[in-house]
């Protein structure tokens, strides 16, 4: 299996990202630490995580992930083999949030208190803050880059334009530049992606890092009829949005491709596709499991065939 490079940074990932969002919600600390050993295990080297996981719960703060992961670097005793990925910007409550200069050098400080780490490997604006110019937070990240305490800095959730203001300011005022993207895209969810910004990282060289892989959940299978929507709580969001004739088409292509290579799910395929699409660095896909963590990994062994892309291309056009 071959690492990849995260934009021009030097950090090398794994095809598969394991996702954070999970940890100290839906999966309690001592499952969190089954899931991240069964992921390296597996051959994962990367995870990603935000200040913001998991805020939006009842009695959660936000940094809930953060501190499990902390603590499971701490238990493990190394931190030279895993990146550490994490996110600055979103609404944490009492006015932290945005992507200003003296709000991102106390967020990070947070940050790596509850990592228990010196360093995040790649720090993210985890959303545009268009009440500021696309210098300010380069600025702040040009000097925890300088201190040693993040390694690369990555956008998610940007619009073309200001990416493109950021990454041409990097350019000519030599500030350090955005080396990543995250976006949402997944098989059933392509355009917003496709039409403008991967062209765009294609041509600055940005690694593309997409979560909700699965669609939430949706491109496993598990979900085929409204029956299936009460299988989970994610059922009635999933419902409204991919269970339609073209969820389903797609659904069809991955039963189609899986059919040929034994022992292959839907989900893997799903994941296998987008790490085989061009200018694609790695997914995000989260696991509550050590069994489902166990399944995801195997994506990154799954070699799609050209029809099998041919197939799954056109049912998700």
């Amino acid at each position: 299996m071959q690492q990849r490079e995260l934009g021009r940074s030097g950090l090398r990932t794994a095809p598969l990202v394991l996702g954070g969002n999970v940890f100290g919600w839906t999966a309690d600390q001592a499952t969190s630490f089954k899931v991240l050993d069964a992921f390296v295990a597996g051959g994962g080297n990367a995870i990603d995580t935000a200040n913001v996981y998991s805020a939006w719960v009842p009695g959660h703060q936000g940094g809930e992930s953060e501190a499990v992961i902390g603590k499971w670097l701490q238990r493990r005793g190394r931190r030279d083999d895993v990146l550490i990925f994490s996110k600055v910007g979103m609404q944490m409550g009492d006015g932290r949030q945005g992507l200003g200069k003296a709000y991102i050098k106390t967020a990070v400080e947070e940050s790596l208190g509850r990592l228990k780490t010196d360093y995040i490997d790649l720090y993210q604006s985890h959303q545009d803050d268009e009440e500021r110019a696309v210098t300010e937070p380069l600025e702040a990240y040009a000097e925890l880059i300088q201190e040693g305490k993040v390694r690369a800095i990555g956008a998610s959730n940007f619009g073309a334009g200001r990416l493109r203001a950021a990454l041409a300011a990097s350019e000519t005022q030599g500030l350090p530049r955005y080396e990543t993207f995250q976006p949402e895209y997944n098989l059933y969810q392509r355009e917003a992606l496709e039409k403008e910004l991967l062209p765009l990282c294609q041509e600055y060289g940005l690694g593309i890092i997409p979560y909700f892989g699965l669609a939430s959940g949706f491109l496993t299978g598990k979900y085929r009829s409204e029956k299936d929507l009460a299988k989970s709580v994610r059922g009635s969001s999933i419902g409204p949005k991919y269970l339609n004739e073209r969820g389903l088409q797609i659904l069809a292509a991955l039963d189609a491709v899986v059919a040929r290579h034994a022992g292959a799910s839907p989900a893997q395929v799903a994941l296998a596709w987008i790490m085989a699409r061009p200018g694609l660095t790695a997914p995000i896909a989260s696991a509550t499991s050590i069994r489902q963590v166990e399944e995801l990994v195997k994506a990154m062994h799954l070699e799609l065939t050209e029809a099998d892309m041919r197939q799954l291309n056109q049912a998700s056009a």
